[in-house]
């Protein structure tokens, strides 16, 4: 069992928010890495937005929940508050440029499917669509929509998850074949990279080995 570091206590830099201009930069570099929600959503007049969205997790599994935040009313809020659903999709390595392309501030009436070259695929379940190039697709619908702060917290019901049998193997998803990418500070991404495991311990396993 790795025992605790002894010796000096680290120099810490102490920032206090509120005298702060941003912290965005700050908590964007130091809560990493990020799982991205690509949030594929539709208008109320048949326009297709697809977004990058860094601040996203689960939150419940029975029934399934998922949440991601937006800093203000972007297309993507507007479009769920009106039409009560959308698709989270799955970011794979190999769509790295095209989902930095979905950050683009297009206006309302430019469905970044189109702009960028992605295909439409339907959802079994909600009318947003999803990303056909992604390697899974979780079809929701719109519990609430909560103000936090400057932020936006966006809560849907997982309706259907589609999984690409690509990154299947023995029934189960391989992290090596969905190959994520996440976001970190600034204009920084990342992969996966080394993976290790560590089964979590009994209190009983924990004490015969301490």
């Amino acid at each position: 069992m790795t025992q605790p570091a002894t010796g000096a206590l680290p120099q810490r830099r102490l920032v206090d928010p509120a005298a702060t201009r941003s912290v965005y930069p700050l908590l964007g570099s130091l809560v990493v890495p990020r799982p991205i929600a690509w949030v594929s959503s539709r208008s109320q007049s048949g326009i297709d937005n697809l977004a990058p969205h860094s601040f996203f997790t689960v939150v419940s599994t029975s029934p399934p929940i998922v949440m991601f935040s937006s800093m203000g009313e972007k297309d993507t809020v507007r479009n769920i508050r009106a039409t009560g659903d959308f698709v989270v999709c799955g970011t794979p390595a190999s769509s790295l440029e095209a989902v930095n392309l979905t950050s683009v501030e297009f206006g309302p009436d430019v469905s970044e499917f189109d702009a960028i070259g992605l295909t439409r695929e339907p959802s079994a379940t909600v009318a947003s669509a999803r990303v056909a190039e992604s390697p899974y697709a979780l079809e929701c619908r719109l519990v609430e929509i909560h103000p936090m702060g400057n932020g936006l917290v966006v809560y849907g019901e997982v309706t259907c998850i589609a999984v690409d049998e690509a990154v299947l193997v023995d029934g189960r998803v391989s992290i090596d074949l969905l190959d994520p990418i996440a976001r970190l500070g600034g204009s920084d991404w990342s992969r996966i990279g080394e993976v290790t495991t560590r089964r979590r311990l009994t209190v009983e396993e924990f004490m015969s080995v301490t």
